[in-house]
C-alpha cells in the first residue's frame, strides 16, 4: 500500500530570514555575565570589582566603542530577569538612551503584560524568585516578510510570534506596525524561499526517500512507501524528520497518510506537529477538517461557505451531482484525489549534479583562437569525466563568465547521445563567433546540462564488414546550422481523424508504420472550403466544385471513406460524421474531399464541403 508523507513548513519564510541574517551580539554578549544591580561597584572584564570604584559608578564599559544605549545593553541578563518585576532596574538604569511609549488603548491583561515585556526584551519572572533559579531564554521578535501588491505593501509571511500578536498574510504592512509597534519588516524573497525547498528536497531524496517532491506551498511530498522500516517505522521516521528541522531552525508539521492530497491536508490543518493514520484511515481524519484543506480555490472556497458547507465530512455525505453543477469538477477532483478515488501522481526531485568542468583564467580573453582553446582544454575534461560516469552528453552548454559580470551561455544539443569529444567540439566551434567577449572572459563552464548512460550497441552489418552510415554528426551539424526544429520525421498516430494521425517525431527517434489506407501526399492545414459543389446525397461523390476561385470538373471519384468523431476527445464531436470523396477531375489532378455530415441526420454535421489534401 501507497504511505505518502506531507512535510509542512509553516514559517518558512521567516525562519530562514532568521538563520541567515542573525543579530550580531556585543562583546559582552558573547560571554554573558550577571550585572551588579544599582548602586553596586561596577565590575571588570573579569567580573571582579574594579579597584578604587566607588558606589553609583557607570558599569557600562568605557573605550572600545560600546556607549549606553549599544545593543549589547538591551540583552536581557539572567540575574536581572531572575529577579521579581518590582525589583528590576528601569531601562535607564540599564544604559537604553530612550523607551518606547505606551499605548493607551491597549488592553491591559496579562498576556499584553508579557507581550511588552517581550518587545522590551526583558523576559518575564521566572516561576521561582530564587537567583539560583534558570530564567527563560527571551523570545524572538516578531517577524513578516513584505511584498507590493499594485499600490499596496502587504505581508507576505508571518513568523509564529506575528501570528500570536493577530498578524496574517495580505495585511497591510501599516496597520501591523500600528498594531505591533517596533515590528520587523523585511523584504520578501520567494525566490529564496523556493531555492531552499529544492535544497532541502535534494537533501530527502540524498537521506530519506528517493521519492521527494516540493508541493504547492511551503513543503514536501515524501512517499514513504518500501522506506520506514529502514528508520524503525513511520512514527520514528517522521519523528527523526522533525528533530531534523529543529536543528535546522525551522519550525515543521508532519503527516503520514494513504495519499498525498490526505496528507497535505492533515498536516496543515491537522493541529498538531505529528499524525500518522493507519492505513485506510484518511477517510476518518480528513472528515473533521475544513473544506480548504483540500486546496481549493477562493471562489470555491466563497461559493462552499455560502452554502454553510464547512468540513470535508459534509462533502463526501453530498450527493456529486449537485456538487458538480454547483462547483464545478475542481471540488470533486480534489476530494476524490484526497479520498484515494483518483490518482495523484508526485514529480520527484533527481539529486544528482550535471557533469562539468571548469577553467578559470589569470588574464581574460577575448580571441576566438583563445577561446576555441579552452573549450578544448574544457572538452578534454569533460569527455574524461562522462566516461568514468558512463554517461554520454545529449544536451551541453558553455557558460562564458566576462569581467564585468555579464554572462554568455552558448548550447548545442546532439541526437544521438555521444562522448565524441571532436563531434561534440566541432558543434561548438559552428557558436564561438555568437560569443561577445567585451573586455574579455574570466572563467569558461562546460555543463552536461542533459546526459544518458552510454553502453555497448551491436552495430548492424554484414560478414563482409559493410554497416550502415552513422547519420547523427550529420542530423548535428545541419540542425547546427538550420535550427534543431527544422529537422525530423514524421510519423504515424492511432487516430482515425487525419489531421491527428501524424506527429513529428525527432530525426532519429522511433516511427510508426502507415495504415494500409490511401492518403494524399499533402495535407492542407486547416482544411479550406470549397464552393459550388453539386452531388446528389447521400452516397454519392461531388460532380463539381470550385477552389480558390477556379472551377473543376470531376470525371473519377471513388468513396465515400466514412469517419466519425472522437467523442473522448471533445462532446462536440460525440455525433460528428465525415465523409471523403478522392476525386480526379478532366486534366488529371486529384483531390481529397470530405462532407460534414452524413447527409441524413442534420446532427451529423452542416453539409458542407471542404478540400483536405492534394495526392501527387
Amino acid at each position: 500500500m501507497r504511505r505518502v508523507a506531507s512535510l509542512y513548513l509553516p514559517t518558512l519564510s521567516t525562519d530562514r530570514l532568521r538563520q541567515e541574517r542573525r543579530p550580531e551580539r556585543g562583546p559582552a554578549a558573547a560571554a554573558p555575565r550577571a550585572r551588579p544591580q544599582p548602586g553596586s561597584p561596577p565590575v571588570g572584564s573579569d567580573g571582579v570589582p574594579k579597584e578604587g570604584a566607588r558606589l553609583g559608578d557607570c558599569s557600562c564599559p568605557r573605550g572600545g566603542g560600546w556607549r549606553p544605549g549599544a545593543r549589547w545593553s538591551r540583552d536581557a541578563d539572567p540575574a536581572i530577569a531572575a529577579l521579581p518585576p518590582h525589583q528590576r532596574p528601569t531601562v535607564r538604569e540599564l544604559g537604553r538612551r530612550t523607551e518606547a511609549a505606551e499605548t493607551p488603548f491597549r488592553a491591559r491583561n496579562v498576556e499584553d503584560v508579557q507581550r511588552r515585556a517581550t518587545q522590551r526584551d526583558i523576559a518575564p519572572p521566572a516561576p521561582s524568585s530564587s537567583p539560583a533559579a534558570t530564567p527563560a531564554p527571551p523570545a524572538e521578535a516578531a517577524l513578516v516578510t513584505a511584498a507590493r501588491s499594485g499600490n499596496r505593501i502587504l505581508i507576505a509571511a508571518v513568523s509564529a510570534e506575528a501570528r500570536a500578536l493577530g498578524l496574517q498574510p495580505g495585511m497591510a504592512v501599516t496597520q501591523a506596525r500600528a498594531l505591533v509597534p517596533g515590528l520587523d519588516v523585511r523584504d520578501a524573497d520567494p525566490e529564496g524561499d523556493r531555492a531552499l525547498l529544492a535544497a532541502l528536497a535534494d537533501h530527502a531524496a540524498r537521506r530519506w526517500t528517493p521519492r521527494a517532491a516540493v508541493s504547492d506551498d511551503e513543503g514536501l511530498f515524501l512517499d514513504l512507501t518500501g522506506v520506514a522500516h529502514l528508520f524503525g517505522g513511520e512514527e520514528k521516521m517522521a519523528a527523526r524528520i522533525l528533530r531534523f528541522c529543529a536543528r535546522a531552525g525551522f519550525a515543521a508539521r508532519i503527516a503520514i497518510a494513504d495519499t498525498p492530497g490526505a496528507a497535505h491536508a492533515i498536516a496543515r490543518h491537522g493541529g498538531v506537529p505529528l499524525r500518522v493514520c493507519p492505513p485506510g484511515g484518511h477517510a476518518e481524519a480528513l472528515a473533521p477538517l475544513p473544506v480548504a484543506a483540500l486546496r481549493l480555490e477562493e471562489p470555491v472556497l466563497a461559493a462552499a461557505r455560502r452554502l454553510g458547507i464547512e468540513r470535508i465530512g459534509e462533502l463526501v455525505a453530498m450527493p456529486r451531482a449537485p456538487l458538480q453543477r454547483r462547483f464545478g469538477k475542481t471540488m470533486l477532483a480534489r476530494l476524490d484525489q484526497a479520498l484515494g478515488r483518483a490518482s495523484e501522481p508526485i514529480d520527484p526531485v533527481t539529486p544528482r549534479d550535471a557533469p562539468f568542468a571548469e577553467l578559470r583564467f589569470a588574464e581574460p580573453i577575448a580571441t576566438a583562437e583563445a577561446i576555441a582553446q579552452a573549450v578544448a582544454t574544457l572538452m578534454t575534461r569533460l569527455v574524461r569525466t562522462l566516461a568514468e560516469a558512463g554517461l554520454a552528453a545529449r544536451l551541453v552548454t558553455l557558460a562564458c563568465s566576462r569581467v564585468d559580470g555579464a554572462e554568455q551561455v552558448v548550447t548545442i544539443g546532439t541526437a544521438r547521445a555521444t562522448r565524441d569529444g571532436g563531434h561534440l567540439l566541432r558543434l561548438l566551434g559552428m557558436r564561438i563567433e555568437t560569443i561577445e567577449p567585451g573586455f574579455g572572459l574570466d572563467a569558461l563552464r562546460l555543463t552536461a546540462v542533459r546526459a544518458e548512460p552510454l553502453a555497448p550497441e551491436q552495430w548492424a552489418g554484414t560478414l563482409a564488414g559493410e554497416t550502415a552510415p552513422d547519420l547523427a554528426p550529420l542530423i548535428d551539424r545541419l540542425a547546427g546550422r538550420l535550427g534543431p526544429r527544422r529537422l525530423f520525421r514524421l510519423s504515424a498516430v492511432e487516430s482515425d481523424v487525419p489531421e491527428r494521425s501524424v506527429r513529428r517525431a525527432a530525426p532519429l527517434g522511433a516511427t510508426h508504420a502507415w495504415p494500409d489506407l490511401p492518403r494524399p501526399v499533402r495535407l492542407l492545414s486547416p482544411p479550406e472550403r470549397v464552393e459550388n459543389v453539386m452531388a446528389l446525397l447521400p452516397d454519392l461523390p461531388p460532380r463539381r466544385f470550385t477552389w480558390r476561385g477556379r472551377a473543376y470538373r470531376i470525371a473519377r471519384a471513388d468513396g465515400p471513406e466514412r469517419i466519425f468523431g472522437e467523442w473522448w476527445r471533445r462532446p462536440s464531436e460525440a455525433e460528428a460524421v465525415r465523409d471523403y470523396f478522392q476525386v480526379e477531375d478532366e486534366s488529371g489532378e486529384r483531390f481529397w474531399l470530405y462532407r460534414r455530415g452524413d447527409g441524413v441526420d442534420p446532427k451529423t454535421g452542416g453539409l458542407d464541403w471542404y478540400l483536405h489534401g492534394v495526392f501527387g
